[in-house]
């Protein structure tokens, strides 16, 4: 809504976790097509945050939220199953 790239939320009490996702912002990526030439690839990038009570989650249960997050929006057929 607001054009902010990316920022970091805070926790009030009682979150446990919170997710702060900034816009989406297109840019040119190095692209290897099926003949094995590079070619130049808009795509759209958006960060996102997650900050979290480290009493309440360990940092490796958020980063494998963050993974599975991330491979559901390179591969958005996950998301119909």
């Amino acid at each position: 809504m607001y054009p902010v790239d990316q920022f970091c939320a805070i926790i009030n009490p009682p979150q446990a976790e919170i997710l702060a996702v900034g816009r989406g912002n297109k840019v040119v990526e190095a692209f290897i097509g099926a003949d094995g030439v590079e070619k130049p690839w808009a795509v759209t990038k958006m960060d996102v945050t997650l900050s979290a009570d480290h009493r309440i989650f360990d940092g490796q249960v958020g980063a494998s939220f963050l993974a599975e997050l991330r491979s559901n929006f390179e591969d958005v057929r996950r998301l119909l199953l």
